[in-house]
């Protein structure tokens, strides 16, 4: 049970939540082309805390996004977090980026697969079962027509996030759904990291770095 606020810039969406027990009490974030988390995201931190009369000093822990996608972006976001947490002497709790784009999807039935968009045909992408459990770690891939058929065949695949307009092109398999234009939020950060918290699954402040798996340019 704890009041966390939850970073997210490994992609353009430049994106800050504040949750109390999981629960989100409040978002800040601007999904434009550009990359704005440099001259962003200070001043959203800041005005999330002042419009629910909070300090820094209330807060319990960080969240960041930990990745893969932006470098750059994943660099800001840690480093606030890592000085964040030092200043404040609070734990740092990371969130695997596909991991929270997968939570944007409600599902009773099959797999959901994030993708984020890489270079040309590349995505980042992992596999996660109906309870978002993580059943394929993460890899970057180049897409085909036969991409994931192993899991088209099983069952019904829902595709979310900024790679999903390349693989909706080349992919005509029925059990295939595409949620376009999809990005990572710091949203469905609060309830992972809410989780992660409870039983203290947090990270060396001094030591932790991203995953950056690759380079990565957003299309």
């Amino acid at each position: 049970m704890a009041l966390i606020l939850c970073l997210e810039t490994a992609t353009t969406n430049c994106s800050v939540a504040l949750s109390q027990d999981g629960a989100l009490l409040a978002l800040k974030e601007d999904k434009s082309n550009n990359y704005s988390h440099a001259e962003k995201l200070h001043v959203f931190i800041d005005e999330i805390l002042k419009e629910n009369n909070l300090a820094v000093d209330d807060l319990e822990a960080i969240a960041v996004s930990k990745g893969p996608g932006s470098y750059t972006g994943l660099r800001i976001g840690v480093s606030t977090a890592k000085g964040l947490c030092f200043s404040l002497n609070i734990p740092l709790i990371s969130i695997a980026t596909l991991a929270s784009l997968a939570a944007q999807v409600e599902l009773k039935k099959g797999f959901v697969i994030p993708m984020l968009d890489a270079r040309r045909m590349e995505v980042y992408s992992t596999v996660f079962d109906e309870n978002l459990k993580e059943i394929r770690e993460t890899k970057a891939e180049v897409l085909d027509e036969n991409s994931f058929t192993d899991y088209l065949e099983k069952d019904k695949i829902v595709f979310i996030g900024s790679g999903v307009e390349k693989f909706k092109a080349i992919c005509t398999h029925s059990n295939a759904e595409f949620i376009l234009d999809k990005l990572p939020s710091a949203r469905e950060m609060c309830s992972l990291a809410e989780a992660k918290y409870k039983i203290s699954d947090t990270e060396d402040v001094a030591y932790f770095e991203p995953y950056y798996l690759k380079d990565f340019i957003a299309g």
